[in-house]
């Protein structure tokens, strides 16, 4: 039923089935592996350039974005640092001293201020 769904002949999916994987597809697998090693030895915590530089180091020529794919397909994710987020203010938090003492009263309209 799928193969008349996806207009796809039958024999052509089974033929599907049993042709080898690709030289890439097989190379993906065993950088995943490889991956899968080097992001559980730093505790889970390696995102991809951290990975990268692993295999470089070890000899593996791959491109970053090439390491994140196989990542992304994974599951396998680094720890990001959260950024800082000042928290609420409170009554105990003091104001800024008025160094310039500026004075924020209209009395007037059309009135010129003018410094003590």
């Amino acid at each position: 039923m799928m193969c008349r769904l996806l207009d796809v002949s039958t024999s052509g999916y089974y033929a599907w089935l049993k042709r080898p994987l690709s030289d890439r597809a097989l190379n993906d697998r065993i950088l995943t592996d490889l991956i899968y090693e080097f992001w559980k030895d730093s505790k889970r915590s390696y995102g991809a350039p951290r990975i990268h530089t692993d295999l470089a180091e070890a000899g593996y020529l791959v491109g970053r974005k090439r390491i994140a794919r196989l990542m992304k397909n994974a599951q396998i994710q680094g720890i990001t640092r959260r950024k800082y987020r000042p928290g609420p203010k409170t009554e105990h938090t003091r104001p800024y001293p008025d160094l310039v003492r500026r004075r924020f009263t209209a009395d007037a309209p059309n009135q010129i201020w003018v410094a003590d």
